[in-house]
C-alpha cells in the first residue's frame, strides 16, 4: 500500500471551497505514479519497455467531500491482475483516519511498441503487492444508455486542445471528467462518479457532448464526430 499525507490546497476545491471530482482523480493518479515511481516500476521502468497502464474504468464512492485546508491521506494498493488488466484501489482519509473516499479503477498495460495490450512482467508481478480489495459495492465497469428512457440534450461541440493531452499525447483521463462536468446540472452535489473510458481522443478530435439524464443519475457521452463515446461519465 502506498500512502502520503498533503493539506487541500485553495487550487483543489470549486466555489464552495470543497474539493472537485476531478481534483480527487488528480490526487488518485498522483499516488499510483508516485508508488510505482518507489518501487521502480514507473516511468524509467515503462518507457525503455516500450509499456503504458491505460486507464479503462473509474469508479469514485464519496461519502463526505474534503474541503480546503483539511488534513487528508491518500491511499493506494493493486488487488489483482487478470491477463492484460490490473486492479487498483484508493481511497482518502480525513485526519481522524476514517475513509471518507473509496475508488476502484482497472487498467489495461499497453504495449506502445506493437500498439496493443501486453501481459504484465515479471518483474511488475514480483514488484506490486496485492492487498484485499476494498468493502465496496463494485458497479459494473461498463456504463449502459438506455436511451429510450432518458431526456436527452446536445451540447455545443468542442475540439481537444493541448492542454488536455498528457504525456501520451491523448487526453489525460481527469480531463474527461472535467469537460463532463461542464454539462452537469449545478444545483446538485453528485457523490457517486462512473466513468468508462471506450477510446482515445488525440489534438484536434472534436468532442461532441450528449446529456442523459433519468431521475437522479445523469449521464455524459463526450463522442466523436460519428457519435461513438470516447468516454461515458455517470454522476448520481
Amino acid at each position: 500500500m502506498y500512502l502520503y499525507e498533503t493539506r487541500v490546497g485553495f487550487s483543489r476545491t470549486d466555489k464552495d471551497r470543497i474539493v472537485t471530482m476531478e481534483s480527487m482523480i488528480d490526487y488518485f493518479q498522483d499516488s499510483s505514479c508516485f508508488q510505482a515511481e518507489q518501487l521502480g516500476v514507473g516511468f524509467s521502468y515503462l518507457e525503455p519497455n516500450h509499456l503504458v497502464w491505460m486507464l479503462n474504468s473509474w469508479q469514485i464512492d464519496v461519502a463526505q467531500f474534503p474541503q480546503f485546508y483539511d488534513k487528508i491521506t491518500v491511499g493506494t494498493f493493486p488487488y489483482d491482475f487478470k491477463g492484460f488488466f490490473g486492479y487498483r484501489n484508493f481511497f482518502i482519509e480525513n485526519e481522524a483516519g476514517v475513509k471518507i473516499v473509496n475508488a476502484n479503477s482497472v487498467w489495461t498495460l499497453m504495449d506502445t511498441k506493437k500498439q496493443c495490450p501486453a501481459r504484465p512482467t515479471e518483474k511488475l508481478l514480483a514488484t506490486y503487492e496485492l492487498e484485499e480489495r476494498l468493502p465496496m459495492e463494485y458497479a459494473p465497469r461498463k456504463i449502459t444508455i438506455a436511451q429510450e428512457e432518458s431526456i436527452i440534450r446536445r451540447e455545443e461541440t468542442l475540439q481537444i486542445k493541448e492542454y488536455h493531452l498528457d504525456t501520451n499525447q491523448h487526453v489525460n483521463n481527469g480531463q474527461y471528467v472535467r469537460i463532463a462536468y461542464e454539462y452537469l446540472p449545478k444545483d446538485r452535489r453528485f457523490h457517486h462518479l462512473r466513468v468508462d473510458y471506450r477510446r482515445q481522443a488525440v489534438l484536434g478530435d472534436t468532442i461532441i457532448p450528449i446529456l442523459y439524464e433519468k431521475d437522479d443519475t445523469c449521464t455524459v457521452a463526450l463522442c466523436g464526430e460519428d457519435e461513438k463515446p470516447y468516454a461515458v461519465i455517470e454522476v448520481y
